[in-house]
C-alpha cells in the first residue's frame, strides 16, 4: 500500500473480529512506532503490551466504559518515560515526551492499517486509574490505549475541514 492511501484509507477502527495479532506482529508495531523521531533521540517512550481479560476490561473501565478496549485481542498503551526525558527539565515532561509519544503512535497507527488490522487512539482515560491498573512506576506517563484488532468494518472518511482554512501564512 503506498504511504498517502495508507494516511488517507486510515480509520479509527472500534469493533473487532475474533481474530488474533501475533506475538511477532505486537513487537513489530512497537519496532516500527519506536523508529518514531525524539527529542534529543532521548526515546522518552514505552510500550506495555496487554492481553489479559481483566486487565483489558479494568482499562476499559479506567478509559470511562469505552468497552471496545475490552474486546481488542491486543492492547498496547504507549507510555511516556519522564526519567528519559529529564535532559530537557520542565519542557521535556511536559511537552516533548509527549511529541515523542505522539509520533510512535501514529507510525504505528499507520502501520496497523497497512497490514489490514484496525485500531484506533485512545486518549480519553483516567490517567490515574490506568497508571494503578498497569502498575506504572511514578516516572511512567501512560499517554494513549491503542486497541488493536481486525477489523469488522471500515467506517466511511469523517468530514475535514478545509486545509486552506487551516494554512496562515507570515503571520495569523
Amino acid at each position: 500500500m503506498e504511504l498517502k492511501e495508507a494516511i488517507l484509507g486510515r480509520r479509527s477502527i472500534r469493533r473487532f473480529g475474533d481474530g488474533d495479532v501475533s506475538e511477532e506482529v505486537v513487537t513489530e508495531l512497537i519496532e516500527l512506532g519506536h523508529a518514531a523521531p525524539s527529542a534529543g533521540n532521548l526515546q522518552a517512550r514505552d510500550f506495555v503490551v496487554v492481553r489479559d481479560q481483566k486487565t483489558k476490561d479494568d482499562l476499559a473501565l479506567a478509559a470511562h466504559g469505552q468497552d471496545f478496549i475490552a474486546e481488542a485481542p491486543v492492547v498496547i498503551v504507549v507510555c511516556a518515560n519522564m526519567d528519559r526525558i529529564m535532559h530537557y527539565g520542565k519542557r521535556g515532561i511536559t511537552l516533548y515526551c509527549l511529541q515523542d509519544c505522539a509520533a510512535a503512535i501514529q507510525n504505528m497507527l499507520l502501520v496497523i492499517h497497512d497490514m489490514g488490522l484496525g485500531c484506533v487512539w485512545v486518549g480519553a482515560f483516567d490517567e490515574s486509574k490506568a497508571s494503578n491498573v498497569l502498575e506504572l512506576p511514578g516516572h511512567i506517563r501512560p499517554v494513549a490505549i491503542l486497541p488493536i484488532g481486525e477489523p469488522i468494518s471500515q467506517p466511511a472518511a469523517r468530514k475535514r475541514i478545509p486545509v486552506k482554512d487551516l494554512i496562515h501564512y507570515e503571520k495569523w
